[in-house]
């Protein structure tokens, strides 16, 4: 069995080599995998250990690096990725209470947030000119 410390290096390391994944604990278990979308209520998260097979894993790692290095990171993965293929992971996605989850480290998605900054409008006033 290993020990904390030992587990603490793996996942730096693994957060490190893959910045688009998060990691967080609920209830003394672990989780890691990617924010689809989190708010004040809840957090949904695909859970990289819910992807049986090793050739999906890399290939969901695969669609995690498209979206973190050609997206501007706030908008949700499976809106970005356009491929059939991301469908699959689905059965992945998890979610959690926002309260009682502990984001240890990670990118988080809000679409709330989002949505707030694109709501600003401008007001424009037109003045007509009359001449003599």
């Amino acid at each position: 069995m290993q020990n904390s410390d030992q587990i603490e290096e793996e996942i730096k390391e693994i957060l490190e080599k893959f910045p688009f994944l998060s990691y967080g604990t609920l209830q003394g278990q672990s989780y890691l995998g990617i924010i689809q979308n989190s708010d004040n209520r809840f957090l949904s998260m695909y859970d990289l250990d819910r992807i049986p097979e090793e050739e999906d894993r890399i290939l969901f790692l695969q669609f995690g690096e498209m979206w973190w290095w050609d997206s501007n990171r706030q908008v949700p993965i499976n809106m970005f990725i356009k491929d059939p293929r991301f469908r699959q992971y689905r059965d992945c996605l998890r979610h959690f209470s926002r309260k009682e989850f502990n984001l240890l480290s990670g990118h988080t998605v809000s679409l709330a947030d989002t949505m707030a900054r694109r709501v600003r409008k401008r007001q424009v006033t037109l003045v007509r000119r009359l001449t003599d």
